[in-house]
């Protein structure tokens, strides 16, 4: 896809206002972002409208999904809406479903210019919501912002284009790109820093998933725990083709305060998942596979895509995170890395795998890269 804005769309602009769309296309993205992680299945959008270089409403998608963004602004602007311009980081929609297309609000609203960032690939969108605006008489801009649009709707755009989320693995690696001690003894790896980021990213998806060692190995919570923050954690998932998640894990006995999707196999024998299911978790058969024995993650990804999950966050452990990697499943890579090497018999971060199937693979480009404390956060997307 190319991102460009349209030369005859803007190219007579002069640089003041030019500067004040994407000040305005900024201030949108940034309200988008707002819902990372809260309005799965619906992506989460951003909307500003201003009149005479005044903003009057702003809004963006609420969580669960609705109300959409749009309708949120405009109900905020009121009557100042009409002859204003609307910005807003995704297509508005046309089609009816849980509520009525965004369009109509608009058009309703008197809204005299609109400036999308981004056509939305959905079937039941892609460009008849700029087609029904222009139709009505409203001037329509597409493409300001485009990129940083598509980043922050990759989820959406994946989950309709190749019907599964956005992946996002991230690895906590010390020094020698190893992901933890022998014998998996409790190791500090990063400091407090990263690990509010890593909290921090969390909350900004939808589901995080790990495998059935990482949970018999290290008994995790998986939720965000930030100040403030606590109704933002995803839900948790696990992989578990023969169901040995223990009912005293601490997932377990949170199944019922925070979701917990339990991903197994034919194999597994139905008395322990009733027992799962007793304790509030949801267990979903999916396709395994035989060597090695696990489950098939393409089918993992499109089962939970079915079930509206659009952003996952793959958390551990090596093996899991190398089967993803290896699968050719991942699109966007957070790699931290910690100041102390852990030795010659710790875990590598990627199993079999070098770390050098992702630093030094053409099949991903580094697109940030920060200091947090003494540990430095890289972040790598697929080209």
């Amino acid at each position: 896809m190319i991102f460009r804005i349209l030369e005859e769309q803007y190219g007579q602009k002069s640089k003041e206002a030019k500067a004040a769309d994407q000040r305005f296309m900024q201030l949108a993205l940034a309200l988008g972002r707002r819902g990372l992680g809260r309005t799965w299945p619906n992506p989460a959008v951003g909307a500003v409208v201003v009149k005479d270089g005044v903003i009057v409403g702003r809004g963006w998608t609420q969580a669960g999904g609705r109300p959409h963004a749009e309708p949120e602004a405009l109900k905020r602007a009121g009557e100042a809406a009409r002859g204003a311009t609307l910005y807003v980081t995704l297509e508005p929609c046309s089609h009816f479903g849980k509520s009525p297309p965004c369009v109509d609000a608009v058009i309703a609203s008197g809204i005299a210019r609109v400036v999308s960032a981004i056509e939305d690939p959905n079937p039941e969108v892609a460009g008849q919501g700029h087609a029904k605006l222009r139709s009505a008489g409203i001037t329509v801009d597409v493409g300001l912002g485009a990129a940083e649009a598509a980043r922050d709707h990759a989820g959406h755009f994946r989950r309709v284009r190749d019907k599964r989320p956005h992946v996002i693995l991230k690895l906590a690696v010390s020094a020698d790109d190893q992901i933890g001690a022998a014998g998996h003894k409790p190791v500090e790896i990063t400091g407090e820093a990263a690990k509010t980021r890593v909290h921090l990213l969390r909350a900004q998806c939808d589901a995080i998933l790990v495998g059935i060692g990482t949970v018999l190995a290290d008994n995790p919570l998986l939720t965000c725990r930030l100040p403030g923050m606590e109704a933002r954690s995803p839900v948790r998932v696990v992989l578990d083709r023969a169901l040995r998640i223990p009912g005293t894990s601490k997932l377990v006995h949170s199944a019922r305060q925070t979701p917990l999707w339990v991903m197994t196999s034919d194999f597994a024998e139905a008395p322990a998942a009733m027992k799962l299911g007793a304790a509030g978790a949801q267990v979903m058969r999916v396709a395994p596979t035989a060597k090695p024995p696990g489950l098939d993650l393409a089918a993992v990804l499109h089962a939970l895509s079915d079930k509206g999950i659009t952003r996952l966050m793959v958390e551990g452990g090596s093996r899991v995170a190398s089967s993803f990697v290896a699968s050719r499943l991942v699109d966007e890579i957070w790699l931290l890395r910690g100041h102390e090497a852990i030795g010659a018999d710790g875990i590598p971060a990627l199993d079999a795998l070098p770390l050098s199937s992702i630093t030094g693979s053409s099949a991903f480009k580094t697109r940030a890269s920060e200091t947090l404390g003494k540990d430095i956060l890289t972040v790598y997307e697929r080209v």
